[in-house]
């Protein structure tokens, strides 16, 4: 299903010759063959006849043009989870089906239909990996509790990724990203794992993987690598979502998130700053970044996007310049990172972050979805954007106390809800997301002018 979008210009100054320099944009909801949806049997399955809707669009690869074809390789994040209250002070999460395998899949743009295909789980020589939070005491672990549907504990086995960004591995597979780790992960067209790639372990600390800086450890909780790209020399660049927490300290107010480079033939690295739109958010750390494209060896769109001060989504692409920017490493110093440096004294101390120009407005095109995470270029004049739907689920408070929200109560060692330790009759349940939030939607779109 295809629908043409033409932004609206408002106000008597501007002419129709305005039109031409603006992007434009087609809308495409994406269909997948019968049988692809996701199994789910468990207690709220009624509410799920069919099973759950894929997720696909966490990252996109454009791999080729046959006429008016296209198509794409796209991968899913670690499956349908919902929010659920803390268990104790820990964070938690629901997994609805704990079972699933983050995928590949190809999406296929024809005649005016986009219909993902060849679904591929991700695995290695045990078989089949998960989603799964990894368990405390490793670098990458979230200290989350991965509940089932019925609030009871899941115990992952450190296989679990959650897998945010595809690009070419120059022979034939494909490097992924990950917000647990962050971790750097290579594949081959199948889906099997050749290589995995995370923090570097410092003196003491546990590690599933290493060669990356260890510093990127500090990302905050599943917002760890959400983007990546290779560049024409062959470096990947990965983008971490959001401003690192060094010590519990510098989310709110750290100027930049970091891109890490890393050269899979020498195992040299390097970090540089991405600047964020700072003035736009209540605090820094509401800032994400949904993904990142090579345009060149210096330079690569990117996404930005999250709620700014008013509550208001904001979901910008901007093409961004990495010629000039620091390598971060030589000024990460215990006590001295520039994560805790404002503007002023990044300058005094001759670092200087990434430039960038926006290029693309999504929301000013009509984009309704909360989030962008998967871009593509097609050529110098278009790009394609991709939605996470989030498997169409989302958790809801069955009897809930009146004035009472999902963050006030906690799951207790039973498997129940309290509130200040006290039962209560509310349980928590999975319902599905309603159009257009369900909808998996691939967006192409074209610009004015070739980028440069």
């Amino acid at each position: 299903m295809k629908r043409k979008i033409i932004p609206l210009l408002i106000g008597c100054a501007l002419s129709f010759s305005a039109l031409a320099t603006q992007p434009t944009a087609e809308r495409y909801v994406v269909s997948f063959p019968e049988g692809t949806r996701v199994s789910y049997h468990g207690a709220f399955a009624s509410a799920f006849p069919d099973g759950l809707p894929v997720g696909v669009g966490s990252g996109l690869l454009f791999t080729g043009r046959q006429g008016d074809d296209l198509t794409f390789t796209t991968v899913t994040d670690r499956g349908p989870n919902a929010d659920s209250p803390k268990a104790g002070e820990n964070e938690a999460k629901v997994f609805v089906a704990p079972d699933f395998a983050p995928l590949l899949m190809t999406i296929r743009l024809r005649n005016g239909k986009a219909e993902a295909v060849d679904a591929r789980p991700l695995h290695d020589d045990k078989g089949k990996i998960n989603g799964l939070p990894l368990q405390s005491g490793v670098i990458g672990s979230t200290n989350e509790v991965a509940f089932s549907d019925a609030l009871k504990v899941l115990t992952g086995d450190n296989r679990g990724l959650d897998t945010e960004g595809i690009t070419p591995d120059g022979k034939g597979g494909y490097w992924l990203c990950d917000e647990y780790g962050p971790f750097l992960i290579n594949i081959d067209s199948q889906g099997r794992i050749l290589a995995i790639h995370g923090p570097q372990a410092a003196e003491g600390e546990k590690s599933i993987a290493g060669g990356l800086p260890n510093i990127i450890k500090w990302r905050q909780p599943n917002r760890g690598f959400e983007g990546l790209t290779r560049m024409p020399d062959g470096r990947i660049i990965a983008a971490v979502q959001s401003t690192l927490n060094i010590d519990g300290k510098s989310k709110k107010q750290a100027l930049f998130t970091r891109l890490v480079s890393f050269d899979p033939a020498t195992g040299k690295t390097a970090m540089y700053g991405y600047p964020l739109d700072s003035a736009a958010y209540g605090k820094n750390s509401d800032a994400k970044i949904g993904d990142i494209v090579a345009l060149d060896n210096q330079h690569i769109l990117l996404i930005e996007q999250g709620e700014d001060k008013n509550d208001a989504m904001r979901n910008l692409i901007y093409k961004v310049d990495l010629s000039k920017a620091s390598d971060l490493a030589a000024f990460d110093k215990p006590g001295e990172y520039p994560e805790f440096d404002d503007a002023k004294t990044l300058a005094q101390r001759g670092i200087t972050l990434a430039s960038k120009t926006q290029v693309v407005d999504l929301r000013a095109l009509g984009w309704q979805q909360e989030k962008a995470e998967g871009l593509a270029l097609i050529d110098s004049k278009t790009l394609a954007v991709a939605n996470d739907n989030d498997f169409g689920v989302k958790a809801v408070m069955q009897n809930p106390v009146e004035g009472k929200k999902l963050k006030d109560y906690r799951v207790n060692a039973q498997g129940a809800l309290t509130l200040d330790d006290k039962p209560v009759a509310t349980t928590l349940a999975v319902k599905p997301l309603q159009k257009p939030e369900s909808e998996s939607e691939l967006w192409v779109v074209t610009l004015p002018e070739a980028l440069k």
